[in-house]
C-alpha cells in the first residue's frame, strides 16, 4: 500500500539512492551513459538531499507494506520551489525503477498541485527530461521550449514546460 507524506529528514539517504538509480535505469537510447554519469555520477550525500528538500516543499511516497530501518520504504519523491524567484518550479520528480508504472508519480504530482492551488500559485513549471515530458503533458503541462543543462561537460536536453492553475 502506497501513501504520500511530507518529506522527513530520515528519508534523505533513500531519496539520494532513488535519484541515482532512476537516472541510471534510463535506456541508453534516451540518454547516453556519459549523460547519465554527468547527471548522477554517484549518489549524493544525505546532507545534500536534506538541505535541497528542506529549502522547498517536498513529499515522498512510501510503501507501507515494506518496513526498512523501522519505517515505510521510500519509493519516490517530488519537490516544489517556494521562494519568490522560483515560485512554483517543480525541481524534482523521481520514482524508483522498481516502482515505476504504479501511478506513484501521478500521486506525488496531484498532491503537489493541490497544495499549490490551495496557496494561490498561478502556475507550475518544470524542466522535464525526454522521458518525463510525456508524463507532464498528461498532467496538462504545455511545452514552452527546449532547454539545455550543462553538467560535467555534458549537455543534457530537456523541455521547459508550464501549466496554469
Amino acid at each position: 500500500m502506497y501513501s504520500v507524506i511530507p518529506y522527513q529528514a530520515a528519508y534523505a539517504l533513500s531519496v539520494s539512492q532513488i535519484f541515482h538509480e532512476a537516472i541510471h535505469a534510463i535506456d541508453d537510447l534516451q540518454y547516453s551513459p556519459a549523460h547519465k554519469a554527468a547527471w548522477s555520477a554517484k549518489p549524493r550525500s544525505s546532507y545534500h538531499w536534506h538541505k535541497r528538500l528542506s529549502r522547498s516543499r517536498a513529499w515522498i511516497v512510501v510503501d507501507t507494506s515494506q518496513i526498512v530501518a523501522g519505517r515505510p520504504k521510500c519509493c519516490g519523491f517530488i519537490n516544489l520551489e517556494t521562494r519568490f524567484y522560483s515560485l512554483g518550479y517543480i525541481d524534482s520528480l523521481y520514482v524508483h525503477p522498481e516502482h515505476q508504472g504504479n501511478g506513484l508519480a501521478r500521486a506525488l504530482y496531484e498532491g503537489l498541485e493541490l497544495w499549490a492551488k490551495d496557496r494561490g500559485y498561478p502556475e507550475l513549471s518544470v524542466d522535464a527530461s525526454i522521458l518525463s515530458k510525456e508524463v507532464f503533458l498528461s498532467y496538462g503541462f504545455k511545452v514552452k521550449h527546449r532547454s539545455y543543462q550543462e553538467k560535467l561537460g555534458q549537455v543534457i536536453m530537456g523541455f521547459l514546460m508550464s501549466k496554469s492553475l
